[in-house]
């Protein structure tokens, strides 16, 4: 629920979760007080409040990409100097132009790079235990995450998550820990060089997808609550000005239709809050989880080991 399931399915759970919370036997208290006309006005309030923080949201995803032409320049120069270093360090003419496939070529070449650390150390190798270790983890951690890319489509979340499960981090600590021991060189310490390079061309890509599918999640964030924005103005105001609780409580089954109605109204009024919280959990969580760049490992594991 926190990051892999689809957002509308976690919209609908929450919609039913909490209009079955709506749910009381409560005909009297709405009939006897005014509380159902005071909820409402909250709940306008609220909604407008919502439909502004939405217009800060858009400002926040514009304000990166507007800029003078110079400034765009630059980010065009970069963009095409990161691209030159990861097609040298792939052997590729051209690096891929898909997030999913310029991830994948990254990851697959790093488990190509532990294949060759692997086949440079004898058995008989002081650090031969340690490589074993290292290119075991290597080789099936990318082949796992890269499956997972092998066409994903970039604004699902299914490319970020196969990037989250390389284990990058913990890696490039391992590798840097090999290349200090005095027992590599030569070839070894060459293929252990070329494995951390690529390596850390993992995680400045990474990043950079996970900073667009940010903005691709706000923009549809926006849009999404800016959709239910106006139902959910509309069922306000409509409960504001027009309902009268004592109207609906008459008869054998009015009072049933009457909390179903008020139930059902204030769902539709707070939807917006609903897309809110499913996009900026899992928002939350991923940055959450994505802290650091580069071998700080800041979750528990036990792979970390103590330097000494």
């Amino acid at each position: 629920m926190l990051i892999e399931a689809d957002r509308r399915l976690v919209i609908g759970g929450l919609t039913l979760a909490v209009a079955g919370l709506l749910l009381p036997d409560a005909i009297g208290a709405l009939v006897a007080s005014d509380s159902v006309d005071t909820l409402f006005q909250a709940l306008l309030t609220a909604t407008i409040t919502g439909v502004t923080l939405v217009l800060t949201l858009n400002q926040l995803v514009l304000s990166q990409e507007l800029g003078a032409v110079g400034d765009q320049r630059e980010r065009m120069a970069g963009a095409l100097d990161f691209r030159d270093d990861v097609a040298d360090s792939i052997g590729a003419p051209v690096s891929p132009a898909r997030p999913s496939q310029f991830l994948r070529a990254l990851v697959q070449v790093a488990a190509q790079r532990g294949a060759d650390l692997r086949a440079a150390v004898d058995e008989d190798h002081p650090s031969h235990e340690q490589v074993v270790d290292l290119t075991d983890s290597l080789r099936d951690n990318a082949e796992a995450v890269a499956s997972d890319l092998d066409g994903a489509q970039f604004g699902t979340f299914a490319v970020l998550s196969a990037a989250l499960n390389f284990n990058y981090s913990w890696n490039i600590f391992a590798a840097q820990r090999l290349r200090e021991r005095d027992d590599v060189d030569g070839e070894a310490a060459a293929a252990l060089d070329r494995l951390i390079d690529v390596l850390e061309l993992f995680g400045p890509a990474r990043e950079h997808f996970k900073t667009l599918y940010f903005q691709w999640e706000l923009i549809t964030l926006s849009r999404g609550i800016l959709t239910a924005a106006l139902p959910a103005l509309l069922v306000a105001v409509c409960m504001i000005a027009f309902f009268d609780p004592t109207r609906y409580a008459a008869g054998p089954f009015g009072g049933v239709f009457l909390v179903l109605l008020v139930a059902a109204a204030v769902t539709a009024a707070i939807l917006p809050f609903l897309v809110l919280f499913a996009y900026v959990l899992r928002i939350a969580t991923v940055t959450k989880h994505t802290l650091s760049i580069g071998p700080f490992i800041l979750r528990e594991t036990d792979q970390v080991v103590e330097v000494t």
